[in-house]
């Protein structure tokens, strides 16, 4: 049945060096992104056979690629598609099966690295993989008033009805003292008690969330820290706890609190002391604070706040240090305008920042896809859905790019919550859902759709999950736009799912193939019959 519910195109102006065959465009990253020579035929065909040969070895079912010889390229995400399926132990062992020499060492774990990543060649073992199973599913457990509840205790008695709705990772607030009650100016980093609840409280929540299957994901302030006390020059720069840290963990730059640490490596943050991430005893510091984070406490990963503010190979220090399970950083930064307010139709210079900070932290953690955000936004609100395709045929966001690595959202404490920064037209919050759940990447639901505005929408968040299970679809499924044009969005996912979001009628082809699913006010999913 139909639901009811382009302008020009530029070039490709993506950073990332492009080649067009057919329809598709290909992507590699430039020597400028990644620092080594562009990749080549010879390169990506011996990766190719290294990675094939590991297969066979295994006795895992080979790319049929092998048969039926196709570019390197595609041989190397049919290979990935195989592996979908393979247990944590069984991957450890076909990534040892390539040689530390090899650049098959970098495959793993099943990246589009070689595609759209930074391409290590001297790597010699796989970094951990920021998006966990690769079917996460986050919600973000909290707002901005949350700390007035008693919130642990509060969501630890929900966990059940978490997991039940199919979420497998919920995003926890700030867990140290913090001069601010929502945690963002963290004191003492191993002082657990926060206004969102005592330490004792905070374990009990872990290990209810733990008890239903769910990941448990601090939010980390790694950026900056408020000072306890005023130093010989007057500005407050002793910090207090046990990391008692003086001027010198503070960057040099920042006359504000008398730094004398090294320049800052990222942008400033102005109400607290920015943190110098360069000096040997802050970065030890803060991988032991990390790893005690996990061990003892039992978090499971983190989304790690402002990560604008120092450099991304910052971060993958920290991730090594702590091999979290799952990974985000909010790098936010500002969309491009046009002279009448709405956002431009190539948002590539923006994801082509955040696609740079994913390359300078080493693929280790994934980051917040502000571009997704910002464009759906527009699109729906105006009705240009037309906005949905790049010029290349892909979505616009870093979804596009390394869906692996983007963590697609609606709204979250900053942008919805009683701050609202740039809150998404509540008319069609749905249609958001309905996006970012059947699509690629990693998607997370804020808490305030979930629980606090009404049953229906909530009922089709929890009917887009189910939808998004039963159709396996992954943080790297394949995506194919269909439509994209004013009044009508439409996408088939994994060729098991298809989404239409708009005004216009519109039906799948072949549309006996296709069961309608789940639908509401301008959107509709349909899974294969």
């Amino acid at each position: 049945m139909a639901h009811r519910g382009v302008g020009g195109l530029k070039p490709c102006a993506f950073p990332i060096s492009v080649r067009a065959s057919g329809s598709r465009c290909h992507a590699a990253p430039s020597t400028q992104q990644t620092g080594h020579a562009p990749f080549t035929i010879g390169t990506l065909e011996e990766a190719c056979r290294s990675a094939e040969r590991s297969l066979v070895q295994y006795r895992f079912k080979p790319a049929k690629a092998q048969a039926h010889p196709l570019p390197a390229w595609q041989r190397l995400r049919a290979i990935e598609r195989e592996l979908e399926g393979v247990s944590e132990a069984q991957h450890a062992r076909l990534a040892g099966a390539c040689s530390g020499s090899s650049p098959c060492s970098t495959l793993w774990p099943r990246g589009e690295g070689l595609t759209y990543g930074a391409w290590d060649a001297a790597a010699t073992a796989p970094p951990p993989a920021p998006e966990g199973s690769g079917r996460e599913v986050l919600l973000q457990g909290f707002n901005w008033e949350s700390w007035r509840h008693g919130w642990y205790d509060q969501l630890a008695c929900r966990a059940g009805e978490i997991a039940d709705a199919g979420f497998t990772a919920v995003w926890l607030p700030p867990p140290t003292a913090s001069v601010s009650p929502q945690g963002y100016l963290p004191s003492d980093l191993y002082d657990l008690d926060s206004a969102y609840g005592s330490e004792a409280a905070l374990r009990s929540c872990v290990a209810a969330l733990h008890s239903h299957g769910l990941l448990a994901l601090g939010d980390v302030v790694l950026n900056h820290r408020c000072a306890e006390r005023r130093g010989p020059c007057g500005r407050y720069n002793l910090f207090g706890g046990r990391l008692d840290w003086d001027a010198a963990a503070i960057v040099g730059d920042d006359a504000a609190y008398g730094g004398t640490g090294a320049p800052s490596s990222g942008a400033p943050f102005h109400a607290a002391p920015n943190i110098d991430h360069a000096s040997p005893r802050v970065k030890a510091d803060l991988c032991a604070w990390l790893a005690w984070l996990r061990s003892d406490v039992g978090l499971d990963g983190w989304r790690l706040d402002f990560v604008r503010g120092f450099a991304g190979a910052h971060v993958a220090d920290y991730m090594r240090a702590s091999a979290p399970r799952f990974a985000v950083g909010e790098f936010w930064d500002g969309l491009a305008y046009g002279p009448d307010g709405a956002p431009d139709h190539d948002q590539d210079a923006h994801r082509g920042r955040l696609l740079a900070w994913l390359n300078a932290a080493g693929g280790r953690a994934a980051a917040f896809d502000v571009t997704t955000k910002g464009v759906l936004q527009a699109a729906l609100e105006r009705g240009e859905h037309w906005r949905l395709r790049d010029a290349c045929g892909r979505a616009p966001g870093l979804v596009g790019l390394w869906p692996s690595r983007a963590v697609t959202f609606v709204d979250n404490h900053d942008t919805g919550s009683s701050q609202g920064h740039w809150p998404f037209p509540a008319h069609a919050v749905a249609q958001g859902y309905a996006y970012c759940l059947t699509h690629p990447g990693t998607p997370c639901v804020f808490h305030d759709h979930f629980f606090a505005w009404g049953g229906g929408l909530r009922a089709a968040i929890r009917a887009l999950l189910a939808a998004r299970r039963r159709a396996r679809v992954h943080c790297r499924s394949a995506l194919r736009v269909l439509e994209a044009r004013a009044g009508l969005y439409a996408a088939e996912v994994d060729a098991a799912l298809v989404c239409k979001l708009g005004p216009e009628d519109w039906q799948p082809p072949n549309v006996r193939e296709w069961s309608l699913s789940c639908w509401g006010d301008q959107w509709a999913v349909w899974e294969r019959a």
